[in-house]
C-alpha cells in the first residue's frame, strides 16, 4: 500500500537565505516534514495562494501548520495591541483548504496557529492575549520566549480522540502560543485543558459537513513537531489518512 500524502500548509515570509536578503519566500519548518516522514506519510506543501486549494484534492489528510496569528477581523474583533500583523492571504488559503478537506471528509490536524484557525473557520473566537485573561504568570508557561516551547501539563477530557492519543493526562506537551480559543465553534469540543486554557479541540458531532460522516478532526495548542520522538500525534493523523483514502469523495478529474 502506498503511503498516505499529507498536505503541509506553509508560511509566507520575508527570509535571509543562501545570498539572498528579505527576499519574499514561502516556507514551513523543516521539522513538520521530518515529523511526517517519521510517522509513515509523505509531505506535500502548500504554499498560501489562491489556487493552492485544488492541491486538496489529491491529498489523504491536511495539516495546518502554526505561525503567526489570525486576522481577528475573521472573528469580528479589532486587533489588539499583542496582535500579529495580520497574514490575510495564508489566513484565507489555509481556510479554503480545510473547507475543502471537511468537504471531502478527509483527515485534519491543527497546530497552534492551526487550531485556531479551525476554530474561527467554524464560527468560534480567540482571545488575543492570554495575559489579559488568564494572568500573566499562567500565561508565561505558555510562552516562555522566543523560539521556546515549554512543557506545559494537560489533562485530556475521557472519551475524546485526544484522550484515546495522547492519553488521560496530566500529559506534558511542549507550547508556545499567546493567543487561545475563547467561544468554542459549533461542531466543535473541548478536549484538552492546561487549567482554565483551551489545550485542544475535535470534531463532535456525528455528521460532518453536508451530511457527510464525521470527519477527523483534531487540533492542539501545542507543538508535537518539536518533539521529534513523539509521534503520537502525527501518526493518528496518517493512520486516519489511509483509512480515509479509500472513501474519500475525489474529483473525476483525479480518480484512480
Amino acid at each position: 500500500m502506498t503511503r498516505p500524502l499529507i498536505g503541509i500548509s506553509c508560511y509566507s515570509e520575508r527570509a535571509d537565505y543562501w545570498i539572498m536578503r528579505d527576499d519574499d519566500v514561502v516556507l514551513v519548518p523543516r521539522t513538520y516534514v521530518e515529523m511526517v516522514l517519521a510517522a509513515g506519510g509523505v509531505p506535500v506543501l502548500l504554499a498560501p495562494t489562491d489556487g493552492a486549494v485544488e492541491a486538496v484534492d489529491a491529498l489523504d489528510g491536511l495539516l495546518l501548520t502554526g505561525g503567526q496569528d489570525v486576522d481577528p477581523a475573521r472573528y469580528g474583533q479589532v486587533a489588539g495591541a499583542h496582535t500579529d500583523t495580520p497574514r490575510t492571504g495564508r489566513d484565507a488559503a489555509d481556510v479554503a483548504a480545510l473547507h475543502r478537506a471537511l468537504g471531502r471528509g478527509i483527515p485534519v490536524l491543527g497546530v497552534c496557529r492551526g487550531l485556531q484557525l479551525l476554530n474561527v473557520a467554524l464560527g468560534g473566537t480567540l482571545h488575543q492575549h492570554l495575559p489579559d485573561v488568564v494572568g500573566a504568570q499562567v500565561a508565561g508557561a505558555h510562552s516562555a520566549g522566543p523560539g521556546v516551547y515549554a512543557p506545559v501539563p494537560v489533562l485530556t477530557e475521557p472519551g475524546t480522540r485526544a484522550a484515546e492519543i495522547l492519553g488521560p493526562g496530566p500529559v506534558t506537551v511542549r507550547c508556545h502560543h499567546h493567543q487561545g480559543v475563547d467561544r468554542v465553534a459549533p461542531g466543535l469540543r473541548v478536549s484538552a485543558r492546561a487549567g482554565d486554557v483551551v489545550e485542544a479541540l475535535e470534531w463532535s458531532d456525528p455528521s460532518g459537513p453536508g451530511g457527510t460522516d464525521a470527519p477527523w478532526v483534531v487540533g492542539v495548542q501545542s507543538h508535537p513537531e518539536r518533539d521529534g520522538e513523539d509521534l503520537r500525534l502525527a501518526g493518528a493523523l496518517v493512520a486516519a489518512a489511509t483509512r480515509a483514502r479509500s472513501r474519500a469523495v475525489r474529483p473525476a478529474r483525479l480518480a484512480g
